[in-house]
């Protein structure tokens, strides 16, 4: 499984950008897709995630309403939608798949559950 992350930049707070993940090597829809983050001299945190198929969804407090995690599994990519964007939103932004073959309602949260990282997009918000 190979993952790569684009869509990064710099945007001024109230602004919007569109993460990408592209995912290969393995069937898209047996993954689990997450979205975290890691700020400068903080430990990576959970932003979102979505489960297989049915779009079940969860999401960090933080971001609530301002973040969307949708996917398209017909091209292998899924996306964070990120609107209304604060400074404390700068960070390193990292996709990650986990494998969870049957549990088609599942979500995953914590980082330790995934097990395909791909490269990190920077994303920085001017105030």
């Amino acid at each position: 499984v190979q993952l790569q992350a684009s869509g990064g930049g710099l945007v001024q707070a109230g602004g919007s950008l569109s993460l990408s993940c592209a995912f290969s090597g393995r069937t898209f829809s047996d993954y689990v897709l997450g979205w975290f983050r890691q700020a400068p001299g903080k430990e990576r945190e959970f932003v979102a995630t979505i489960g297989r198929q049915l779009g079940i969804t969860a999401y960090a407090d933080s971001v609530k309403g301002r973040f969307t995690i949708p996917r398209d599994n017909a091209k292998n990519t899924g996306y964070l939608q990120m609107n209304s964007l604060k400074p404390e939103d700068t960070a390193v932004y990292y996709c990650a798949v986990v494998k969870v073959p049957g549990a088609i309602l599942a979500v995953r949260r914590g980082s330790e559950e995934y097990g395909y990282w791909g490269q990190g997009t920077q994303v920085t918000v001017s105030s």
